[in-house]
């Protein structure tokens, strides 16, 4: 069960002779604004942070800690002037030479996912990385590198750039590869090419991330996600291991520019997604007309815990984005189980002929 920091405090230092909540109050309200909506925020992060200090954990978990939430502060704050530009990033082998027709198809997909004014997000080192930056250009890229004992060095584009984060964690590489993109394209490559894929599937598949397109790229002729996908009906759908519609969340494509339309075609109507106490809330840059509206209670009411599908305005309860309020908004009681389904409903919603 979550803890509550007053309860906390209170109980741990009631005969200390300080007052270490009023102690806490204070310093929130001396370092953010009073507008500020995450201040209940601040003030949990503050006392989690004296939990550890009065349990005096040993030194390496104190280390950890203290890595974790400087690396975080300056990833958030390094990327801030990014946040409104839409970002894919590319997934694929570290060991793919130049020359090899995947490393030209790479390059290829940065160059066109720039013409679509998307930011490439790679890994920041060679093969495939190295080829996608080359393509979009250093100021359309931005590569999250890994700290390693022995040398690691940045790609030529990204050697040198403002735009090359360097993380200790593999674990926080791995959460900024997700939490920046708005889409994902895996080329074929390893192990870790292989974990990137099942991981961000298991996410999407779980709603522990919000659905972005899946795209996996492939030469003309490749086998490599063919097979991938061959397995996954045969075992994990034949065997009912998932749901069929969850091969929705993923798209083969074999050429650069079918993944950039596929990209393109996501965010045609869809613009993003929250949830708003309990309420699964859509915005939509085009509204829906009355004949997509009744189709859709009709066909993906399934997706609907209770009640049915509404579309309004901007909530009032979404203050906090106020540049997002003039989009419309289509709102449900999702189940918070069938994200296949999920997508099959963004597919129906981006379909030019569902808008008014």
């Amino acid at each position: 069960m979550p803890y509550e920091p007053d309860d906390y405090l209170s109980r741990h230092f009631q005969t200390s002779g300080i007052d270490l909540a009023s102690k806490v109050d204070e310093l929130v309200g001396l370092i953010t604004p009073n507008t500020s909506l995450n201040r209940t925020l601040y003030r949990e992060m503050l006392v989690t942070v004296i939990r550890m200090a009065q349990a005096d954990r040993n030194r390496w978990d104190a280390k950890i800690m203290l890595q974790t939430l400087r690396e975080m502060e300056h990833a958030f704050s390094s990327l801030e002037q990014f946040k409104r530009r839409r970002k894919v990033t590319v997934f694929g082998s570290a060991r793919t030479p130049p020359g090899h027709p995947l490393y030209t198809l790479a390059r290829d997909l940065g160059a066109t996912l720039t013409r679509y004014d998307l930011m490439v997000v790679t890994g920041g080192g060679g093969g495939i990385m190295a080829a996608a930056h080359e393509g979009a250009g250093r100021e359309n890229s931005l590569g999250f590198n890994i700290t390693l004992p022995f040398e690691q060095g940045a790609n030529a584009t990204m050697a040198g750039s403002e735009n090359l984060l360097s993380f200790h964690f593999f674990f926080l590489r791995k959460l900024f590869f997700v939490k920046e993109a708005d889409a994902l394209v895996l080329c074929p490559g390893g192990f870790g090419t292989l974990d990137e894929a099942l991981e961000v599937l298991t996410l999407i598949q779980t709603g522990k991330s919000p659905i972005v397109p899946v795209v996996l790229l492939d030469e003309p002729g490749g086998s490599y996600w063919q097979d991938a996908l061959d397995f996954i009906h045969r075992q994990l759908e034949n065997n009912l291991y998932i749901r069929p519609s969850d091969i929705q969340l993923m798209r083969l494509v074999h050429s650069a520019e079918e993944a950039a339309d596929e990209i393109a075609q996501f965010y045609s109507n869809f613009h993003s997604s929250r949830w708003l106490k309990g309420l699964y809330v859509i915005r939509l840059n085009h509204p829906l007309n009355e004949v997509a509206l009744n189709q859709l209670q009709r066909e993906f009411i399934d997706l609907c815990k209770s009640g049915s599908f509404e579309q309004h305005p901007a909530l009032e309860a979404e203050g906090d984005e106020p540049e997002l309020k003039q989009l419309q908004r289509l709102t449900f009681i999702f189940n918070g189980r069938d994200h296949g389904r999920l997508r099959e409903l963004l597919n129906f919603i981006n379909l030019p002929q569902s808008w008014a």
